[in-house]
């Protein structure tokens, strides 16, 4: 019997109990891709996240300069629509579920693996997080460059089988490897 199907099986009842400290990644990558019905039908637009931070970055330069939101690519992603607000929604509700996941389950990690430590050579808890924001950063600038994030290009757009998105998939996976292969090398 697989190891899923014992889980399933198992005493603990449903597979996927609020209580897991990991679900079956089918049962959760059947559920993503459910999600994205909704969207589609209700706003019309698909599962996403780096635009999110294009909504909130350009209400917080408008509040500081307001000639931003003259600009057409700030103020289409400023604009009160169910689009926009669906991604930050998305993004903040990502955060809140995977605090209570980590609450309820009592899954906790240390701040820093032990793989971290030996990549970066230290345990420092400010040169991890400096790191991490700084690859985030990097990331998402890529993102609005290719106009979508790993989300959107890889859950949405591959769903419905654009070319775009499949390739942006494959560079994504491939630049990846090459960087887990030049930065792990040592450890």
């Amino acid at each position: 019997m697989s190891e899923i199907a014992q889980r399933a099986g198992s005493g603990s009842g449903f597979a996927c109990s609020l209580k897991a400290k990991a679900w079956s990644p089918y049962v959760a990558g059947i559920l993503i891709g459910l999600l994205q019905v909704p969207a589609f039908l209700l706003i019309e637009t698909a599962l996403g996240a780096s635009s999110s931070y294009v909504t909130i970055g350009g209400i917080v330069a408008a509040w500081i300069d307001p000639g931003v939101a003259q600009i057409d690519y700030v103020a289409k992603h400023i604009a009160a629509t169910g689009k926009n607000w669906w991604q930050v929604a998305l993004v903040v509700g990502v955060a809140i579920g995977a605090f209570l996941s980590m609450r309820i389950s009592g899954a906790r990690r240390k701040p820093i693996s032990p793989i971290w430590s030996r990549a970066l050579g230290t345990s420092n808890p400010g040169v991890r997080y400096a790191v991490a924001f700084g690859a985030g950063f990097v990331m998402l600038f890529g993102a609005r460059i290719a106009d979508g994030c790993t989300s959107g290009h890889g859950l949405s757009g591959m769903a419905q089988l654009a070319v775009s998105s499949t390739v942006a998939v494959a560079a994504m996976f491939a630049g990846g490897i090459a960087t887990a292969l030049l930065l792990l090398r040592r450890i």
